[in-house]
C-alpha cells in the first residue's frame, strides 16, 4: 500500500497577498543590522537545511524574483539576499492529502534486471494543500510469480527547470491558434515576423514591438495577443538534473491552464514508426474552473514536454492513447459525453475531431457512466482495455473489455461483472467507495493493475491474463 508521505516537501516560491505587503517585508529585512541578519539566517538554515538539497541556491533564486522591491542602486550583502529569499519561499507537501490514480509503464532502462523480471515506473497523482494535484513517481520490479517490489523513495523532492529557449514550430502553433478560435489578422502579422522555429523570448519581442498595451483600444488585437501568450505558456518543456532519482521528481503545475492541478496522467509506452519509443501521457489540466485534456511526452523521464491538445473532441476527461498507430493513424479512447466510452482516430497526435461511441453502460454497476482506466494493452487476443463503471451510491468498480487488433471499433469481449470493487478496507477515504487506475501492464502472462483506493492511497492487484480473457463474453 502506497500512502501519502507528508515529510517529502517541495520548496516553492511564496508571494504575500499584495505587492505593497511584499515591499514592506523587504523593507523590514533591509532595516535589520548585519548581526541580526546573520543570526536570523543561521536560524533558518539550521531548521531547514536537512530537509532540502541546495536550499541556499533556491533562496538566491527567490531573492532574484523580488529584488525589484529594493530601492534603486542598493545591493544587499549575500547573507541579506539569502534572508530575503527565505521570506519569499515556503514548503509544500505535494502528497499531504492523497497519493492515488497510478499508471504503470516499463522503465526505459532495463539494464541489470534479473531474467524474468521487469523494471517499471509508477506515476501517481499527488494532492496537497488547496487540492492542487501534481505528478510524482516511484520505481520497482515485477517478477513472473507475480511479485511486486517497490524501491523506497528518496527523502528529497524537486521540481524541474524550465527549458529557457524551447522552440515552437510555427505551422503547428498557427494550427492550434486556429483550432482555438484565436487566429485573426493580428495573429498573422505576429507569426509573419517569426522564424519557422521560434522561442518564447522572440515571441515576447514581437508582441512588445507591436505597440499593444493595456490601454490599446483595439480589443480584438488585445484578445489575440493574450490568446497567443496563453497558448505559448501552456506549451513548454522542462528538465530534471541527470543525477536526480526518479522518485525525487515532481511535475507541479506551472502553466495557466493547469494552475489548480495536473490530474490523472495516463502514461503509455508508444512505439514510433522507426522502432523507437516515446512515453506519452494524457492528463487533465485544471485551472480552477475549466478542465482540459492535455499531452505530456518524454523519452527518458528527465526531459518532459507539455503540449496542448486541440479539436472539438478535446473535452471532458479520460483520454487514453493506444500504444502504437493503427492503420497508419493515432487512436485514442475518450469520454466526451461523461457517460460512454468513445474511440477516435487522427493523423496528428495534437488534433482530435470526430469520436464515435464504442461502449455504453449495460450492467447495473456501470449505469451512471463508463470510462477507461488507461491505455489499451496489446495482447495476441486483442486490445485489452481496463475500464471503470459507476453505479448506485456513486460506487466505482473496475471492469475490462477487448477490442479487435486490426479494427478496434469492434468490441470482441467484455466482462459482465466487475473485475475489482472496493472492499471494506478500501471504502473509506477522500472520496469513499472508489477504486481507480490510470494504466496497467502485462508481464509473463499476468495482468498487473496498480489502483487507487477511495482517492487516498494506492495498491496493486494481479490476475492471470488467460483467466481474465476466458471470463469475457
Amino acid at each position: 500500500m502506497l500512502t501519502p508521505d507528508r515529510s517529502r516537501v517541495l520548496l516553492r516560491p511564496f508571494r504575500p497577498a499584495t505587492d505593497d505587503i511584499a515591499r514592506r517585508v523587504v523593507a523590514r529585512i533591509m532595516a535589520l543590522s548585519e548581526e541580526a541578519v546573520t543570526r536570523s539566517l543561521a536560524q533558518v538554515l539550521g531548521e531547514f537545511s536537512d530537509r532540502h538539497e541546495q536550499l541556499e541556491a533556491f533562496f538566491r533564486r527567490s531573492y532574484s524574483r523580488v529584488s525589484f522591491y529594493l530601492q534603486p542602486g542598493i545591493t544587499p550583502s549575500p547573507e541579506r539576499q539569502l534572508l530575503i529569499g527565505s521570506y519569499f519561499t515556503h514548503e509544500y507537501s505535494p502528497e499531504s492529502a492523497a497519493l492515488f490514480n497510478p499508471s504503470m509503464v516499463p522503465h526505459p532502462d532495463q539494464s541489470g534486471v534479473p531474467k524474468g523480471k521487469l523494471r517499471f515506473i509508477l506515476s501517481l497523482r499527488a494532492t496537497g494543500e488547496g487540492h492542487i494535484s501534481s505528478i510524482t513517481f516511484r520505481t520497482g520490479q515485477v517478477s513472473g510469480q507475480p511479485r511486486i517490489t517497490l524501491a523506497a523513495p528518496v527523502p528529497f523532492v524537486m521540481e524541474p527547470d524550465r527549458v529557457a529557449n524551447a522552440a515552437y514550430v510555427k505551422a503547428l502553433f498557427a494550427h492550434k491558434l486556429q483550432e482555438a478560435g484565436v487566429q485573426n489578422e493580428f495573429c498573422r502579422r505576429v507569426l509573419d515576423q517569426l522564424h519557422e522555429d521560434f522561442t518564447l523570448t522572440e515571441l515576447h519581442a514581437v508582441l512588445l514591438a507591436s505597440g499593444l498595451t493595456e490601454d490599446t483600444s483595439d480589443a480584438t488585437a488585445t484578445r489575440a495577443a493574450r490568446g497567443i501568450l496563453l497558448l505559448a505558456e501552456s506549451n513548454y518543456e522542462v528538465n530534471f538534473p541527470p543525477d536526480s532519482r526518479i522518485s525525487q521528481r515532481v511535475l507541479f503545475p506551472s502553466a495557466p491552464s493547469q494552475s489548480n492541478g495536473i490530474e490523472d496522467a495516463r502514461f503509455v509506452r508508444f512505439q514510433n514508426d522507426d522502432g523507437t519509443a516515446t512515453y506519452y501521457a494524457t492528463y487533465t489540466a485544471y485551472d480552477g474552473k475549466i478542465i482540459l485534456p492535455q499531452l505530456l511526452e518524454t523519452a527518458d523521464f528527465l526531459h518532459f514536454k507539455f503540449s496542448t491538445l486541440n479539436g472539438p473532441a478535446v473535452q471532458n476527461k479520460g483520454m487514453a492513447l493506444f500504444p502504437r498507430k493503427i492503420n497508419g493513424r493515432y487512436a485514442m479512447l475518450s469520454r466526451q459525453d461523461d457517460e460512454n466510452i468513445l474511440l477516435m482516430f487522427s493523423d496528428n497526435i495534437h488534433f482530435w475531431q470526430t469520436p464515435e461511441v464504442l461502449l455504453v453502460p449495460i450492467e447495473p454497476w456501470e449505469f451512471i457512466k463508463l470510462g477507461n482506466c488507461g491505455s489499451p494493452i496489446e495482447t495476441p487476443a486483442g486490445w485489452l482495455v481496463m475500464s471503470h463503471g459507476v453505479g448506485a451510491m456513486r460506487k466505482y468498480c473496475l471492469g475490462a473489455f477487448l477490442l479487435d487488433l486490426k479494427d478496434p471499433t469492434r468490441v470482441i469481449g467484455r466482462l459482465r461483472a466487475p473485475l475489482l470493487c472496493p472492499n471494506e478496507a478500501e471504502r473509506e477515504g477522500y472520496v469513499p467507495n472508489v477504486v481507480y487506475s490510470c494504466g496497467s501492464l502485462v508481464h509473463q502472462g499476468q495482468l498487473i493493475i496498480p489502483y487507487a483506493t477511495s482517492d487516498s492511497a494506492s495498491t496493486f492487484a494481479t490476475v492471470p491474463l488467460a483467466d481474465l480473457l476466458a471470463a469475457m463474453e
